[in-house]
């Protein structure tokens, strides 16, 4: 049982750090990354493959604006992936909220903006 984060950005880390804070309080392990899918795609699906063989986990994506890091991972991953975007404010989230809502077909992602929130479901998800 294991959640990756991957980050699509260093400046995400302290937005990561809610979640993981919960993670922790849930005893649910994680590794985190940081790897835009725009920018490194290739590290990207290195580390979706590095997990694509184990048997639980759940992949928790943070990136904002065009968020083609959490799509990236659904669509080469057979894990769940639970994105978490960073929002600034208000704004940021009216303009950005789409690119994390409208997936493609076949690119499953489910979107939790709350941190904690997101860190729950991780865990259900991994514990079931």
């Amino acid at each position: 049982m294991l959640s990756p984060i991957i980050l699509g950005s260093e400046s995400d880390r302290e937005f990561a750090a809610k979640i993981t804070a919960k993670l922790d309080q849930l005893k649910v392990p994680y590794e985190i990354f940081v790897a835009s899918a725009h920018k490194q795609p290739k590290k990207v699906l290195e580390i979706i493959e590095r997990f694509e063989k184990e048997k639980k986990i759940c992949f928790i994506t943070i990136a904002g604006r065009s968020n083609a890091l959490s799509g990236f991972t659904a669509a080469n991953s057979s894990h769940p992936v639970i994105a978490c975007p960073p929002f600034k404010d208000k704004m940021d989230y009216s303009i950005n909220i789409h690119s994390s809502l409208q997936m493609p077909s076949n690119t499953p992602v489910l979107t939790v903006i709350d941190p904690e929130n997101a860190a729950l479901a991780t865990a259900r998800i991994l514990k079931n």
